[in-house]
């Protein structure tokens, strides 16, 4: 699993008639603000390199993670957030969403179905001793043990071993490019064996210390409190060691985050609910960065049925207001989505990947003209009589926003729909019990993956898939079995442009808007990723003043 989806509420940043923008048009009083922050914000893979080194940083995240191990299903992009700076991968993503060997000296695909990594003999943990093939062996196997929250990441490997001093060598079942995507993840971190196996239980709690090669290391974890890093010492990577020399996270509510930006007591933090930034961006004290990333808030088309005909889904699709959307919100901050993933995942090919995206934007436009409507109406006339649509919301503000304006595009061509609540601690029952799905058609979530690979997205359109429920299709099952097999990435790029094209064509999730990463930073200081790889990169090891 990549942690493919967030459950928190977005609940504070918007107007106060932002569930009733769409319909009563009251969002239109909010696209000035929205308009001159977004004005002020940057638009950048990373922000400009730090010139000098910071002594001590604080930095704000929205909740406390769960768990500090990668390998713990309870483990999010919290534990992401914190931990991209401790443990390393085999391959890194970087800030423009590329990869590069890290761990590993290199890779090659030796034939289609292995894979061999040269391992650095450099390299250090944290305790001093020094990282050997075994202890990538033992991390590996891990990660994919049952239960394991990268697990299904390693399905098609059957076996992974030391064929050498310094050489690890996968098997795999088939050929599988995703895979090596998947090693800029979690899939790929190498853990020191004799440290995680000392800790027993405690890895990966407050009680327990990481067993990682990073730029910087756990020195405390005050449950409730704060999270703290150090420049780690002795780093092996010479030419890299971190700007920062303590790194403070805190967890806070949104508000809480702002104020704290505001007054200078914290020095940045990545925002999950994007709306807040226009508090932010612009200020005297703040500048406000945006990247791409895969996260989209997308309406997922249950199996119940309201919606079981495809022309009724395009219909919806064509008649929905996007922008409005991204105005009541995200204050303007998101991009209308004709995708049900973003940018990010463009770590390679990405004009290819743009041109196709754009075409695919005619069955999603971002506002609909009087054309869209009548090609909505057309379908609608086509099908006939049609049962009502049910949408389901937990009153956040996101989902409401969402549902609102599908209830109200539903109006305007000729739809009956309406919302139900449901309480936010059993939303997330949607994706695992097909008998609460049977209440709703539609309900919302934003969702993102941690692969910077298109295919890593749409081999959820498989008929076996657990996040849709509509696409049964056997020649799309057979495309995401040639497309992650497909090692060429220019070949891989058409077969996941087929995919995008088969996947609009059926229309699962009817895709609203695109969630950039957004990053927040005091004035004097910057350096951090604006893209979606600050998930997996070491952020705060690039975080530093702007002045020397």
């Amino acid at each position: 699993m990549t942690r493919q989806r967030h459950t928190r509420p977005l609940t504070a940043g918007a107007t106060t008639c932002a569930v009733l923008a769409l319909v009563a048009g009251c969002g239109g009083s909010a696209a000035s603000p929205s308009q001159a922050a977004k004005e002020k914000v940057q638009l950048v893979d990373s922000t400009p390199a730090a010139a000098g080194p910071l002594d001590k940083a604080t930095w704000f995240m929205p909740k406390e993670p769960a768990t500090l191990d990668l390998d713990n299903d309870a483990a999010g992009a919290t534990t992401d957030t914190v931990m991209g700076n401790v443990c390393e991968r085999l391959v890194q993503a970087q800030p423009d969403l590329t990869i590069k060997p890290w761990l590993a000296e290199k890779y090659e695909w030796t034939t289609p179905n292995t894979l061999v990594f040269t391992i650095r003999q450099s390299v250090r943990f944290h305790s001093g001793n020094v990282m050997t093939a075994d202890d990538v062996v033992w991390s590996m196997n891990r990660h994919a043990a049952d239960g394991a929250n990268e697990s299904d990441e390693y399905e098609n490997v059957s076996e992974v071993r030391k064929t050498g001093a310094d050489e690890v060598t996968i098997t795999m079942k088939q050929a599988d490019a995703v895979f090596l995507k998947a090693l800029a993840g979690t899939g790929g971190v190498v853990f020191e064996r004799k440290a995680v196996e000392a800790q027993g239980d405690a890895f990966g709690t407050p009680g327990g210390d990481d067993a990682c090669t990073g730029p910087l290391e756990l020195k405390t974890w005050e449950s409730g409190r704060q999270i703290v890093l150090t420049k780690a010492a002795g780093y092996w990577n010479e030419q890299r060691p971190s700007k920062t020399g303590e790194l403070t996270i805190r967890w806070a509510d949104d508000d809480a985050v702002v104020n704290s930006l505001l007054t200078g007591e914290a020095d940045g933090a990545y925002l999950e609910n994007i709306a807040s930034a226009t508090r932010l961006a612009g200020g005297p004290n703040t500048s406000v960065s945006q990247g791409p990333d895969t996260r989209v808030w997308n309406s997922m088309v249950t199996e119940r049925g309201g919606l079981a005909d495809v022309r009724l889904r395009k219909a919806l699709s064509l008649a929905l207001d996007r922008d409005g959307v991204s105005r009541a919100a995200l204050a303007g901050l998101g991009v209308p989505a004709a995708e049900p993933v973003g940018p990010g995942a463009w770590g390679y090919e990405a004009g290819k990947f743009r041109a196709a995206s754009e075409k695919l934007a005619a069955g999603a436009p971002a506002k609909p003209g009087q054309q869209n409507l009548d090609a909505a109406k057309k379908l609608v006339t086509e099908v006939g009589t049609a049962q009502q649509i049910v949408v389901a919301s937990d009153g956040t503000t996101a989902r409401d926003v969402i549902a609102n304006a599908i209830v109200d595009a539903a109006k305007k061509i000729g739809l009956d729909a309406r919302i139900i609540q449901i309480p936010p601690q059993q939303y997330g029952d949607y994706y695992s019990d097909p008998q609460f799905r049977k209440q709703a058609d539609l309900f919302t979530d934003d969702y993102f993956i941690s692969k910077n690979d298109p295919v890593g997205f749409y081999k959820n359109g498989a008929s076996d898939s657990s996040v849709q429920w509509v696409l049964k299709d056997p020649e799309y099952d057979a495309l995401v079995k040639r497309a992650k097999a497909e090692l060429d990435d220019a070949k891989r790029a058409d077969l996941a442009i087929e995919l995008a094209q088969r996947w609009a064509a059926a229309m699962p999730w009817l895709s609203v808007v695109q969630s950039p990463t957004t990053v927040v930073l005091a004035s004097d200081v910057t350096g951090v990723p604006a893209s979606g790889s600050f998930r997996n990169y070491p952020w705060a090891a690039d975080l530093g003043a702007k002045g020397k």
